[in-house]
């Protein structure tokens, strides 16, 4: 799991000017600009039946007309401030229909549009997720068998550009396409499984929108104005507002470099030969006397360095015994985020390029033809492009030896030259190379400003969806909120206050809002995502919300569980039931209430329908109970009817019942529709 801190991914002006592939009639001077947000593009989905918001930017006093070849018109004059808006009536689903926007004398025609369900796809890693996976650590289950058969041209898909704001923006970078395996493969697996169920289910054409950005806490994705209402981040929501310009003239700064584009390469090998002016970096000679320090291992986010991705050069010399010249060694770094190309005395030993690499530790040999010498230079370019970046891990595991003896082995962690020569944003590098080390003129701003930012993210991933019509919204977050007293602690807050900001800025009342409960994993000695799937289960407490648990579906080798199917299926099935009239059971057992009889609790719970069956696992019940001591300790269970009965001897007078209260404990109580019950404790006692 890694903590995504990243900066500024930029909307360019051309794609602001061109949102996604239309034709554009009228003379070029008739009107100074038409600007319609990228979310409008061919194949589009609207939501059926339902009056859907278009809107844009144009010359002030202009009319605009819009014209929708299913038989409706709407009208509208651009305001004062540039802005105008038309509501404009769908009929039930179908298609292809084509739209025209008219700004004065300029058109745009969308084509391939269709009338369908339109839901957004929000959250952390576990949404970002592609169907392909990122191999070779975190695959999505049966992945090539369900990329080959993603081929459904109803199903539209809208992937939103990663975008850090310090105020809301009006515009982002993206474009629709139809689902087919070549872009089904890099889409949301949770996402597409969802929108799959739907459209075998339902037969119409199904819009899937998908912002995301792997590594993020919830507070990036509440605006200022709901999250300055909570006394913990009233500061920094006033100081984002302070730095704005600051921001901008950063921005500016970066975008004056020269610019990589590896979007644009072949994604096999979109990585290889990256030439950031730094060619010289590698060689045992090089005078590095002027980099900065670092001490490894660790996430550079952590040091001086601040929220940045791109390229960072590290560099160490070593004094090796002289009885190892011209012996052949083993590097061992420990795992690097994400990328790594390795030098030794200036001869590339290793590295790994590509996706899914970040928790791999990288063993290289080093050939004893380049070991002449008792000084042993180890030259590190590292490129992260989302998460935490640097050679983290442990220190121990930091260190060089011979081939064939690990007992001499000397350690690397400590401190280590560094220099950061190119940054990533939205799929460019922007170029700093080493003449001058430039990343040290990078202006500097008295705040952090990243993904995790409080606001950043709802400023330039979530406004510039709004108010696009929307059938409701699902939500796979918190994994990151588990770390610390803060984050967990609050996250019973935040969360409902996200779903009431959403729903608000949007103006559609009570839109349906779905989520995914955080998986069980090992995360760390203080993390406590335990807490934060309980604040989940509570947050169901919010009108027209559901929850798909996953408790028994997870993986305790990767914070990603491999299995997406299941998690897309049971989201669709809440959506099913709750907003397309389908009868089918969509939610395991959650807990209502507790009663103390004869020195047992007896539990009750909804969605029992078909009662309640108990699957201990390693005959462990996942359950606990304690009385006023607040001790607690393993209880039995016994399904009675639709209830639960919780008991242990060394507990004559129960108080307090918890299930599965631990980062890795799994699934052992489900309904008979084999949906597993939620995470939940009957009392409020502090952790």
């Amino acid at each position: 799991m890694k903590l995504t801190i990243l900066l500024l991914a930029l909307v360019t002006a051309a794609k602001a000017q061109t949102p996604g592939p239309v034709s554009v009639s009228g003379p070029a001077s008739s009107s100074k600009y038409l600007l319609v947000p990228a979310l409008f593009s061919d194949n589009m989905v609207l939501q059926q039946k339902s009056t859907v918001p278009i809107w844009g930017k144009g010359e002030p006093s202009q009319k605009v007309a819009v014209k929708a070849s299913w038989g409706q018109n709407a009208r509208a004059i651009v305001k004062e401030d540039s802005t105008w808006e038309v509501r404009l009536k769908t009929v039930k689903a179908g298609g292809p229909y084509q739209v025209e926007v008219t700004v004065g004398d300029s058109t745009i025609k969308y084509i391939n549009v269709m009338l369908g369900e339109v839901w957004l796809c929000s959250g952390q890693s576990n949404m970002e997720i592609p169907l392909q996976g990122w191999p070779p650590d975190n695959p999505v289950k049966n992945s090539a068998e369900e990329i080959a058969a993603a081929n459904y041209p109803n199903i539209r898909l809208f992937a939103v550009a990663r975008a850090v704001s310090a105020k809301p923006e009006f515009n982002c970078v993206g474009t629709w396409t139809e689902c087919n395996p070549q872009t089904a493969a890099k889409f949301s697996a949770v996402g597409y499984f969802f929108g799959r169920k739907l459209y075998e289910e339902l037969h119409v054409p199904v819009g899937l929108i998908w912002s995301v950005w792997g590594g993020t806490k919830i507070q990036p994705w509440i605006s200022g104005r709901y999250l300055g209402r909570l006394p913990d981040y009233k500061n920094v929501v006033d100081s984002i507002d302070i730095v704005r310009d600051q921001v901008d003239s950063l921005n500016e700064w970066i975008r004056s470099h020269p610019v990589i584009d590896v979007g644009a390469r072949n994604p096999l090998h979109e990585y290889d030969n990256l030439n950031f002016d730094d060619g010289t970096c590698s060689g045992k000679d090089f005078n590095d006397s002027a980099w900065k320090r670092m001490n490894l291992p660790t996430y550079w986010e952590a040091t001086s360095v601040g929220e940045f991705d791109g390229a960072v050069w590290f560099r160490k010399t070593i004094e090796i015994p002289r009885s190892w010249i011209d012996s052949s060694l083993v590097l061992e770094l420990g795992p690097i985020d994400d990328m790594d190309e390795t030098w030794v005395n200036g001869t590339k030993v290793g590295g790994l390029l590509g996706g899914g690499f970040w928790a791999t530790p990288r063993v290289y040999n080093v050939p004893g033809d380049i070991v002449k010498d008792t000084g042993l230079t180890i030259a590190v370019r590292v490129i992260d492009t989302g998460g935490g970046g640097g050679i983290w891990g442990n220190g121990l595991k930091m260190q060089i030896h011979p081939k064939f003896d690990s007992t001499e082995a000397i350690l690397l962690s400590g401190e280590w030259k560094y220099l950061p020569v190119a940054e990533y944003i939205n799929s460019r590098f922007y170029v700093y190379g080493v003449k001058g080390q430039p990343f040290d003129d990078r202006p500097k701003i008295p705040i952090s400003v990243g993904p995790n930012t409080p606001t950043m993210l709802f400023n330039g991933m979530i406004a510039p969806l709004i108010p696009y019509h929307l059938k409701g919204i699902l939500w796979y977050q918190g994994e990151s909120n588990s770390d610390l007293p803060s984050d967990y602690n609050n996250y019973k807050y935040l969360f409902p206050l996200l779903i009431k900001n959403w729903r608000a800025d949007w103006k559609e009342g009570n839109i349906p809002f779905y989520w995914v409960q955080i998986a069980p994993w090992t995360y760390g000695q203080k993390s406590r995502s335990y807490m934060v799937r309980d604040a989940q289960r509570l947050t169901m407490s919010v009108p027209n919300t559901g929850m798909v648990v996953t408790l028994d579906i997870s993986s305790l080798t990767t914070i990603h569980p491999p299995d997406k199917q299941d998690v897309g299926l049971r989201l669709a099935l809440w959506a099913l039931a709750k907003n397309y009239g389908k009868h089918v059971l969509y939610s395991g057992p959650i807990y209502k209430s507790m009663k103390v009889r004869n020195g047992k609790a007896i539990i009750s719970f909804e969605y029992t329908d078909g009662g309640l069956l108990t699957k201990p696992l390693n005959g462990e019940t996942n359950f606990i109970i304690a009385g006023q001591d607040r001790n607690f300790v393993k209880a039995e269970v016994k399904v009675v009817g639709k209830t639960l009965v919780v008991y242990s001897p060394e507990v004559k007078h129960p108080v307090a019942v918890r299930y599965t209260w631990g980062n890795t404990e799994e699934a052992t109580l489900f309904n008979k529709a084999g949906l597993p019950a939620s995470t939940f404790r009957t009392d409020n006692w502090p952790q």
